[in-house]
């Protein structure tokens, strides 16, 4: 008997790390630390806030079914983006808004994969990836990477088979948070166009780039639409996570295939969101680049403050956008001591093991820290409490 489609895959990872929670309590001076989830912890500014109820309560279409494949103004204000950043030439009919970036990925692999067919992710990959591949029949072929936590085209290049679909690469990464080099990028696609498959680049942390200009040159090749697909999310740059807005930049006949795809999970992105998303890239680039500034603020934090804990043999191994990626020196794996820590250092984090498929043991040894949720100072008390830890070795 078959398995429903749902029972194929693993319980969310950062659901299950929260009943880590359960029965635990953290006395008021020493509060939990979160880091185990890479959400904005703080609202909209009010500006934008202002603009949603203003959109709420003016604007009658924020209440009904718009455009499956999103707000025509939305789509070209994104395209505008999109042409301006990459220095590129992307027009409106080229975007798809959906409710999330996950939902941006699932619609991808909707309109190229069928039951059986696979799907290359690096590891550590980000699970829901994963997670969508395994409920809908893709077989996920794990490109290992190693402590630069940088996947190699020609190792990729042996994983392809006939059944092979597309690559999936996360830029800057999740969990790892290094950004890819524009040349390995672009390596990448070249590899995916001559092997007539398609490359997916999720970009949710694209705001986040310690890099000045355009990423990669993808969207400046001739016919890059045959081949590359971007997804993007608002919900990182603007505090939109509930709101849930996201969007997808392929060519025009992908995205006809995209719009069944939408049409039956959502009918339409959810309109307030969406005006939210538009006021955003009409209003707050000023803004973004001040959130940009702090994220990075806090990222110097991290690799400033890491000596305390390299002296006790932590690596690490990777950094940048929300995330850091470490390795620890116990001898517990990371799938034990992430809940450990919880009871013993009142820090929520997610293990490796999370991000890696059973067989790969490197998981074992790492942690992903979402740190983009603390300030300097809740960094430095971070990096006090795992400082302070006594466990076997």
């Amino acid at each position: 008997m078959n398995l429903p489609r749902t029972a194929t895959t693993f319980a969310p990872p950062v659901m299950e790390a929260r009943r880590w929670l359960d029965g635990v309590t953290h006395p008021a001076d020493r509060p939990l630390i979160n880091v185990s989830q890479a959400a904005p912890v703080d609202p909209p500014p009010t500006a934008l806030r202002q603009a949603m109820a203003d959109a709420a309560l003016t604007k009658d279409d924020a209440h009904l079914y718009g455009p499956v494949l999103g707000m025509p103004a939305l789509r070209d204000a994104l395209a505008a983006q999109i042409s301006t950043h990459y220095e590129a030439t992307v027009t409106g009919d080229h975007v798809a808004i959906t409710s999330g970036c996950n939902q941006a990925f699932a619609a991808a692999i909707a309109t190229l994969c069928a039951e059986g067919d696979e799907v290359i992710l690096p590891t550590p990959w980000y699970f829901n990836h994963k997670m969508w591949l395994d409920m809908s029949g893709v077989t996920s072929v794990a490109l290992r990477t190693g402590d630069d936590l940088l996947p190699d085209v020609e190792t990729a290049r042996a994983l392809i088979t006939p059944r092979t679909r597309a690559i999936a690469l996360v830029t800057p990464n999740n969990p790892g948070g290094v950004e890819y080099p524009a040349e390995l990028v672009r390596a990448f696609y070249d590899l995916a166009r001559d092997a007539g498959i398609a490359l997916m680049v999720d970009e949710t942390y694209r705001d986040f780039d310690s890099r000045t200009g355009a990423p990669h040159a993808l969207f400046q090749q001739d016919g890059w639409q045959d081949t590359f697909i971007h997804l993007y999310s608002f919900s990182k740059a603007y505090r939109l996570t509930g709101h849930r807005v996201g969007a997808l930049a392929a060519s025009p006949a992908r995205l006809a295939e995209v719009e069944k795809f939408l049409d039956t999970v959502a009918i339409c992105p959810g309109q307030i969101g969406q005006y939210a998303a538009l006021w955003g890239l009409e209003n707050l680039s000023q803004w973004v680049a001040g959130e940009r500034d702090e994220i990075l603020a806090r990222r110097a934090a991290i690799a400033g403050g890491f000596d305390v804990l390299a002296a006790q043999g932590w690596r690490l191994l990777g950094l940048g956008a929300y995330f850091a990626y470490l390795e620890h020196p116990f001898a517990a794996s990371s799938a034990d001591l992430a809940p450990q820590l919880v009871r013993e250092a009142g820090i929520l984090c997610l293990p490796g093991t999370m991000f890696c498929p059973a067989d790969d043991i490197s998981g074992q040894r790492h942690l992903r820290i979402a740190f983009a949720n603390l300030d300097v100072a809740g960094i430095a008390a971070f990096y006090h409490r795992l400082s302070g830890l006594d466990l076997p070795r």
